[in-house]
C-alpha cells in the first residue's frame, strides 16, 4: 500500500487531515507558525533561567533563594532606605524644632502633615474615621471642641499618654455613675437630665429644679457654668456637641452609668517624630485654634458631652 494511499487529503486545500471530522468538516494538519515556536522555545529557556535566579522552586519551609538573592523584603527595605534618606534633609531640622517653628516653616510643616496624614490613616482612621470625622464614643476631631485643651503641647501629651491608658502619665479622670452608684434617686437624675438639655438652649436654668442639683454634684468638674474644664476633661456642656449622643435616653445613660472610655498611648507604638507629626495633623484638622485660656491638654476630645 502506497503512501499516498495511507494520506487523507483535503480537496479543496490539498492539505493533509489528521483523520478527525465533524460534521463534514476536516481538521486540517497545518504545522504550526515558525514564530510561535520560536516564542515557546525561547518561553522555555527564560523560564528555566528565571527559576534558578530568582526564588521559585517550592521546597520545604519556601522557596529556593535563587543565585540573585532577590526577595520582596530586600526590596522593601531598599525602597524604604530611599524614603527614609529623602525624609532625612528635613527629620533633623523637625527633631530640632519647636512647634512653632515647625508652623512657620513651610517645609518642616509638608513634612509634619504629610507624615501625620499616613500616621492617622494607619493608626487613628480606625476609631475616628478616616476624615477624622468621629462616631458615637469616637471624638470628631474637626470642631475644635477639645476635652483636654487644642493648644500643640496638650494633644501632644494626650497622644504620648493616652487616655485611662496604662501608663502613670495617662490622661485620668472618672465621671462618678450617680445612678448605679446611688448618689442620686431616679427623680434627681430625671431633674439634672432636663437641666443638661436645656443649657444649650436659651432658656433660663437657673430655675430649674437641676440647676442646684448640678451645682452640688456636677459644677466641681464641669464648672459653674457648665462650659467645661480642661484639666478634668470635663466637656463643655453648653455647646450642644455630644460624645455619645444628645437625646434624652443618652443623657441620662450618661448620667446614671457614666463613660469612661480609653484612648492607647501611643508612646508604646509609635516614636517620637511620628508622635509629633500627628500631633501637628491633629491641631490642623479642628482649625488650630490655641485654648490659652484653657491650657491643659487633649488630641481626642473634641467632641463634648458628660462622657469622656
Amino acid at each position: 500500500m502506497s503512501d499516498d494511499k495511507k494520506k487523507d487529503i483535503d480537496e479543496i486545500s490539498g492539505v493533509e487531515t489528521t483523520g478527525h471530522e465533524w460534521d463534514g468538516l476536516k481538521e486540517l494538519n497545518n504545522p504550526l507558525p515558525r514564530w510561535w515556536i520560536w516564542v515557546w522555545v525561547i518561553s522555555i529557556i527564560w523560564s528555566i533561567w528565571y527559576f534558578v535566579v530568582y526564588p521559585a522552586w517550592p521546597v520545604p519551609g519556601g522557596a529556593t533563594e535563587g543565585t540573585s538573592g532577590y526577595t520582596q523584603f530586600k526590596e522593601l527595605q531598599e525602597s524604604q532606605q530611599e524614603i527614609v534618606q529623602r525624609q532625612q534633609q528635613y527629620l533633623s531640622d523637625f527633631e530640632k524644632a519647636e512647634f512653632h517653628q515647625i508652623m512657620d516653616d513651610p517645609g518642616l510643616y509638608a513634612f509634619a502633615m504629610a507624615g501625620g496624614r499616613a500616621a492617622f490613616k494607619d493608626n487613628c482612621a480606625v476609631c475616628h474615621g478616616t476624615g477624622a470625622e468621629g462616631g458615637i464614643g469616637y471624638p470628631n476631631l474637626n470642631d475644635d471642641d477639645w476635652l483636654w485643651g487644642g493648644t500643640m503641647d496638650a494633644i501632644h501629651t494626650t497622644l504620648e499618654y493616652g487616655i485611662r491608658a496604662d501608663n502613670l502619665d495617662t490622661r485620668l479622670s472618672q465621671m462618678p455613675a450617680f445612678g448605679k452608684e446611688g448618689l442620686l434617686n431616679k427623680e434627681q437624675i430625671d431633674e439634672v437630665v432636663e437641666y443638661v438639655m436645656a443649657l444649650s438652649s436659651d432658656e433660663d436654668v437657673t430655675q430649674m429644679p437641676g440647676h442646684q442639683i448640678f451645682q452640688q454634684n456636677c459644677a466641681s468638674c464641669h464648672g459653674p457654668d457648665a462650659k467645661g474644664m480642661h484639666e478634668f476633661g470635663a466637656p463643655n456642656l453648653t455647646d450642644g456637641i455630644w460624645l455619645y449622643g444628645g437625646e434624652r435616653a443618652d443623657i441620662y445613660e450618661t448620667v446614671y452609668n457614666a463613660r469612661n472610655s480609653l484612648m492607647p498611648a501611643w508612646n508604646e507604638r509609635l516614636d517620637d517624630n511620628t508622635i509629633r507629626q500627628l500631633t501637628v495633623y491633629v491641631h490642623q484638622l479642628g482649625g488650630g485654634v490655641e485654648e490659652a485660656a484653657k491650657e491643659p491638654t487633649s488630641i481626642l476630645s473634641p467632641v463634648k458631652s458628660m462622657e469622656e
